[in-house]
């Protein structure tokens, strides 16, 4: 038997299955690696990547950095805020150029917090438009990650 494929010599069938196979498991590579990473982080306890994300808001002083820290922690919202003094970011706004010290808050917390975290930094924050951006973590210490999720509810 002759399978004609638009573009390409015709194939037996028996070459046909092959190159099916082939095509199905390059696609199926993806998804299975994710179960079987899952299924195994399952049962050997190890991290999830991505379960957990860093997140980053400037500040324009330490007084409102402390302030939004001490509320996300006590709000549970993250397991931990790391001030950072003395960044300096320069930056366009309204078609200038501006330069300003800032303080930079490090906030560790479950990336299904993150929302909530930037609608209460929303709130909370002092400017207009409010950084707050996240990045997830792909690997870190385990008893560490592990805390975030015991201090940090689903």
């Amino acid at each position: 038997m002759r399978i004609g494929l638009p573009g390409a010599e015709t194939l037996h069938g028996g070459s046909l299955k092959t190159l099916l196979v082939v095509l199905l498991s390059a696609f199926m590579f993806q998804l299975l690696r994710t179960v079987g990473l899952r299924a195994f982080s399952m049962a050997s306890e190890t991290y999830t990547s991505g379960t957990h994300s860093a997140a980053f808001v400037t500040c324009p002083n330490d007084t409102v950095a402390r302030d939004l820290a001490r509320g996300i922690v006590e709000q549970k919202l993250a397991a931990c805020v790391n001030i950072i003094p003395a960044i300096k970011s320069i930056y366009e706004w309204q078609g200038k150029i501006e330069e300003d010290n800032e303080v930079l808050l490090m906030i560790k917390t479950r990336s299904s917090k993150v929302p909530a975290l930037a609608q209460y930094v929303r709130s909370n924050h002092p400017y207009e438009v409010a950084e707050v951006i996240s990045l997830p973590i792909d690997q870190g210490n385990p008893p560490y990650l592990k805390w975030i999720g015991d201090i940090v509810p689903e």
